[in-house]
């Protein structure tokens, strides 16, 4: 009688994971890199990660609705003649048009103004839609200077100026030629149907004192009626934060690596940048330590889904969020009603992020006319507005359960974290403890 082994059962690598054989394959059969939009998919550190301790009797709650709690937000008030005065503190990121179509870029503008906050035009210029349907309007000026014009800068009611961006800092956008309309490339000044790669860095600077001199020019042209934005991504925030006051900025804005992007390289969403949530006490140290802290504000933005994502960043010392994902998400995008659709493109609603290839079954990140025609400026907008409303409420039902009359008046105080890596890169006590990881050298 021969004796045999018992089978072993397969066991695949946490290492080389399905993903990332597929990877290998295509890369082996295409010699080129893979290109996608949105942000990081990996698991990160996140706002998951912390915990809110409500009232009890050490701290007293407040009544349910019947007790005020604000969530206004004035932005821009360091230099600024006509500083921005919110509603709420969630705001709208960037996102172009050419990246996104037109009916998506005025939905957009109109939740915004329906929810009062404000909307941002990302790279290519500003739309008429965008901004005769958006009441705050944010005009960003990047490196690529694509659609930029003295005219548009000046009917914008803020400028925000792009240095970096959370899904690729250091790295520029892409645009390929199947979205470049006649009106893109119109806007752009571009040719038709050609890819387009923006620039990683401003052509006309080449640190923060150039960018002092930029600011002040921007300000010149404004007549410095406008509050100035300098957005950065989540690579060293600290010191990029330091040096945005330094240069004069009233507002600065951080960007995590969760946050999205219409198209880069996959390598660099995935393993350039950190995380929303290690970026926000740095941003906040900088700002204590210049003794500016709420008199210059902080924005951060990269993976906000919900009011409680909303008041924790709050808590750290945030002025307001950004966010674009789900502001998309909120319009229609991923959405299983097209689930057919997004199969014949090879993959499945909650996970399309080709956005690049301009075959949006959505029709939100597209310039093909027939898929635009699915979206419903009106009621998108509508949608966003009910979402960012949402938003604000369960911010604010967070903030009475911990006696806070106001969004702003969270604290770090009120947050422990459930790991150890949370803890470290919020500077809260892990839960259950006094412990900081790494403060006071331990």
């Amino acid at each position: 009688m021969t004796y045999r082994n018992p089978p072993t059962t397969p066991r695949k690598s946490a290492t080389f994971d399905d993903y990332t054989l597929s990877e290998i394959r295509r890369a082996a059969a295409t010699g080129i890199y893979d290109i996608r939009g949105a942000g990081a998919k990996r698991k990160l550190p996140h706002f998951d990660d912390l915990l809110f301790l409500g009232a009890s009797i050490s701290r007293y709650p407040l009544e349910g609705y019947r007790e005020r709690c604000d969530t206004s937000v004035v932005l821009g008030s360091r230099h600024a003649k006509k500083p921005i005065e919110l509603k709420i503190p969630i705001t709208i990121a960037g996102m172009s048009f050419g990246s996104l179509s037109g009916p998506a870029k005025e939905a957009l503008g109109r939740g915004a103004t329906l929810a009062g906050t404000s909307t941002t035009t990302g790279d290519g210029g500003m739309t008429e839609e965008e901004r005769g349907h958006s009441k705050t309007l944010v005009y960003q000026y990047l490196p690529s200077r694509y659609g930029m014009n003295l005219r548009d800068l000046r009917r914008a009611d803020a400028i925000e100026v792009v240095v970096g961006q959370g899904a690729k800092p250091g790295g520029g956008g892409m645009l390929l030629g199947q979205k470049i309309s006649d009106r893109v490339a119109e806007m752009r000044t571009l040719p038709k149907g050609i890819d387009q790669r923006s620039a990683s860095r401003h052509p006309d600077w080449t640190g923060p004192d150039d960018l002092e001199i930029k600011i002040l020019e921007l300000r010149e042209i404004t007549d410095w009626e406008k509050p100035i934005y300098v957005k950065v991504g989540g690579a060293r925030p600290y010191y990029d934060t330091a040096l945005a006051v330094k240069a004069g900025a009233d507002v600065v804005v951080v960007d995590g690596m969760q946050g999205g992007t219409a198209a880069t390289q996959e390598v660099f969403i995935e393993n350039v940048g950190q995380p929303t949530l290690a970026c926000i006490r740095p941003a906040v140290q900088a700002l204590q330590d210049l003794g500016m802290h709420r008199k210059v504000q902080l924005i951060v933005s990269g993976g906000i889904r919900n009011g409680a994502d909303v008041a924790k960043a709050l808590a750290l010392g945030v002025d307001a969020v950004s966010i674009g994902t789900a502001a998309l998400v909120a319009l229609g995008d991923n959405d299983p009603r097209w689930e057919a659709d997004y199969n014949e493109l090879g993959t499945t609603a909650g996970a399309y992020d080709d956005w690049h290839e301009g075959r949006d079954p959505a029709g939100i990140t597209t310039q093909d006319p027939e898929l635009m025609k699915r979206v419903d400026p009106i009621a998108a907008g509508r949608r966003l507005a009910n979402y960012l409303k949402v938003m604000t409420l369960e911010a604010q039902t967070i903030a009475r359960a911990c006696g806070k009359n106001s969004l702003h008046n969270l604290e770090p105080e009120d947050l422990v974290a459930l790991t150890i890596e949370a803890a470290a890169m919020a500077g809260v006590p892990l839960a259950g403890t006094n412990w900081i990881p790494g403060k006071n050298g331990f």
